[in-house]
């Protein structure tokens, strides 16, 4: 695209800062740490069949300029009800999941001798803060910053780490057995939240309508854009924590930590051992920061879809405001954090589930409303899209079904 700059990209980095999180620092690093190289394709084949899903949501709006929310409205109120109760039904755990990493990466970082559910409640706060104190336009400028610095030392700790095992032949070995339910239980939950879970089209949906009442000129072709590079952006960082993980730990005898703390050593830890100690600073900014925009961004989208869809379905008389809907997450999410959580591992694979079986749900919805006679033919998707659609929703279902019948 041409006159490129960071000042085009908005939503597409928001969804960014989204994504990569627990799906990338913890997910993905086990994903290579216990399976080994062949996890790079399963990671890179989620990504392809759940694309569809991602940008018929932002296709919508940028075409009708509305959010996808007001699409299911037209469908009728059940589409909305089904959002609302998924989105009530996952929200403080899934929080909860994000915070918890955040602080074991600040416990180990700082030196904190706190327990993390503490640490946890003074990070929701801070959150907050930043939120209802700068909203959007602090959010968007945060995280361009974030995300390339997390990139860029990303990139450099996987190819250090590749050059120095590059002669080992034991990553190759495909060592996930579908019939051994724990192998089983780890795909659905990687596949859950990779790249991110299916919410987010939703709330990268209302990020665009919210970048379109200050930009007149964020057309389709703008917004396609954006969205492409933070989505094929988030794959690739997505493949790099595989490769990490799968050279530094594969068939190391070490187990990744369960506990926040001793996770983050250890995530901390493969950075250096490929880079060199003198990059602990950097590495330590760039993953705590990175953590801590997912936070801001998660929290700033539960207010906003649920705000939406609340007034759509005429549930309140009055609007609720924007700080009284992260009140209730914040003391949602920490009474989860303090009565819930037994391990960070047993959170994250909670929410990673979670989202997973709810997927295919919001996925249908988003194929409806581009399929509709109501959205304008010369602005439809290709056919590829609608093939694969197809194809992500047939897997998803398949292995939800497999998986209820495994804990059955």
């Amino acid at each position: 695209m041409k006159n490129f700059s960071l000042k085009n990209l908005g939503p597409g980095l928001l969804y960014a800062g989204a994504a990569v999180g627990v799906s990338h620092l913890v997910q993905s690093t086990r994903a290579g740490a216990n399976y080994g190289l062949w996890m790079v394709l399963i990671v890179l084949l989620t990504n392809a069949i759940k694309y569809p899903f991602f940008e018929f949501a932002s296709r919508y709006t940028a075409v009708k300029r509305k959010s996808v929310l007001e699409a299911y409205k037209e469908m009728g109120n059940s589409a909305l009800w089904m959002f609302l109760i998924l989105t009530v039904a996952t929200m403080f755990i899934i929080q909860a999941a994000i915070v918890t990493v955040t602080s074991g990466l600040a416990k180990e970082i700082f030196g904190l001798e706190i327990p993390i559910p503490i640490i946890s409640t003074i990070l929701l706060l801070l959150v907050a803060v930043i939120l209802i104190i700068g909203k959007y336009s602090l959010l968007d400028k945060l995280m361009k910053v974030i995300i390339i610095s997390l990139a860029v030392t990303s990139l450099i700790a996987a190819v250090l780490a590749t050059t120095k095992n590059f002669g080992r032949t034991d990553q190759f070995i495909f060592d996930m057995d579908l019939s051994q339910s724990a192998h089983l239980f780890f795909l659905i939950a990687l596949i859950g939240w990779m790249p991110a879970p299916m919410d987010i089209t939703v709330w990268q949906s209302v990020w665009t309508r919210e970048r379109q009442k200050s930009d007149k000129s964020f057309n389709l072709k703008n917004t396609l854009f954006d969205f492409k590079i933070g989505y094929w952006g988030t794959a690739i960082l997505a493949t790099l924590f595989v490769i990490l993980g799968s050279m530094t730990l594969y068939n190391s005898g070490i187990e990744l930590a369960a506990g926040g703390g001793a996770f983050a050593n250890q995530l901390l830890g493969i950075y250096t051992d490929s880079i060199g100690s003198w990059a602990y600073p950097i590495i330590a900014i760039a993953a705590f920061t990175t953590m801590l925009s997912t936070n801001l961004s998660v929290m700033d989208a539960y207010p906003r879809v649920l705000g939406d869809t609340v007034k759509l379905l005429g549930l309140a008389k009055k609007e609720i405001k924007y700080h009284l809907w992260i009140t209730l997450i914040v003391a949602g999410t920490i009474i989860v954090v303090f009565f819930f959580m037994k391990s960070m591992r047993q959170m994250v694979d909670l929410a990673t589930t979670l989202s997973f079986l709810t997927a295919p749900i919001i996925g249908y919805l988003n194929l409806r409303i581009v399929t509709s006679e109501k959205f304008p033919k010369e602005h439809k998707p290709k056919k590829l899209l609608y093939v694969t659609a197809w194809l992500g929703l047939f897997v998803m279902i398949a292995l939800s079904v497999i998986y209820i019948l495994t804990m059955l």
